[in-house]
């Protein structure tokens, strides 16, 4: 591909110089990558990931959650749009002096140590070797430094790509589906880690097209859909207010009464014998209150939230495919 045809990216956003709370680390507006004329990667991608937060990066493989993160990072060049990283262009050495990335699978050298792989990047990146025992410490690698990289458990491989991301003691870490075929343990080891890093000012940048991993860890989060931003918010601004749920005795009169107050909306029965009830939370005691006053006992009342799965599939079922990770 002839990149020199391409249109340049604009450059706007917040310098780097300004470290207030909401202070926009990346700041993205239109960032589209198109791949000949049929194939659209991204499209009008507006992103704003603030300073300190650990934002996740939520969409299915394939939804261009990976070629986002590249052109944040300058390995590939946007069509149109326009983009700034910490106050820069993508892929400035000021830029990424700042910068950690574990983008897909990281690769070593397989015969060297843990510690001499780190070695390696450390000199290649300008950086101070006495950063490698603190990041092997961070990850929990220390013990196994000394032994060769072919010799690493999935888990561990993983642990090292993010310490060689974070042997610059970066401002914005950027990790990429960092728990990928890590069994249960490893992944909430992952887990630790991450929120871990989300701290001192550091902000994390999470892609991942797990629901519970993005759930537990992410302060925000941007759902990405064949390209496109289609939702942002806190996780909790994402479910949204739910409604209640209800054990009562009897349960299908229950059901009958709570489906004939007004300002309720659908009922439904679940298979552990309790109410699903469409209401505002806030009317929980009015409800609890009605439902007494006709007879019912009323053993257990409280609020429920969709879950993160639950409103991605929401939001994505009517949107078309993309085939470019």
């Amino acid at each position: 591909m002839d990149f020199e045809t391409l249109t340049p990216p604009t450059l706007v956003g917040q310098s780097r110089g300004d470290t207030g709370s909401n202070a926009l680390i990346i700041e993205t507006e239109g960032l589209t990558k198109r791949y000949g004329e049929r194939v659209i990667a991204v499209e009008d991608l507006d992103l704003r990931v603030r300073r300190g937060e650990v934002y996740g990066f939520l969409g299915a493989n394939g939804a261009g959650k990976t070629t986002t993160l590249r052109m944040l990072l300058g390995l590939i060049r946007p069509t149109s749009g326009s983009v700034r990283v910490l106050g820069e262009p993508p892929g400035s050495p000021e830029g990424l002096a700042h910068i950690g990335a574990l983008v897909e699978t990281p690769a070593f050298y397989p015969y060297l140590s843990g510690w001499d792989n780190l070695r390696v990047l450390a000199l290649h990146a300008g950086t101070q070797q006495n950063r490698i025992p603190i990041v092997l410490e961070q990850v929990d690698l220390a013990d196994r430094a000394g032994d060769a990289f072919k010799t690493y458990s999935l888990g561990m491989k993983q642990r090292l790509g993010v310490a060689a991301a974070l042997l610059k003691d970066p401002e914005l870490l950027i990790l990429d589906e960092p728990t990928n075929g890590l069994d249960p343990a490893g992944m909430s080891e992952m887990r630790d880690l991450i929120k871990n890093f989300g701290r001192d000012n550091r902000t994390v940048l999470l892609s991942s097209h797990l629901m519970a991993e993005v759930e537990q860890i992410c302060d925000r989060v941007g759902v990405i859909h064949s390209g496109k931003l289609i939702a942002e918010g806190t996780v909790d601004d994402l479910r949204g207010q739910g409604g209640l749920r209800v054990r009562a005795h009897p349960l299908d009169e229950a059901r009958r009464i709570a489906s004939q107050l007004d300002g309720v909306g659908e009922v439904q029965v679940l298979d552990d014998d309790t109410l699903r009830i469409a209401i505002d939370p806030a009317d929980a005691s009015w409800l609890n209150r009605q439902l007494i006053g006709a007879g019912i006992e009323v053993s257990e009342i409280y609020r429920e939230k969709a879950s993160l799965e639950a409103v991605f599939l929401g939001l994505t079922k009517n949107g078309g495919d993309n085939d470019v990770e």
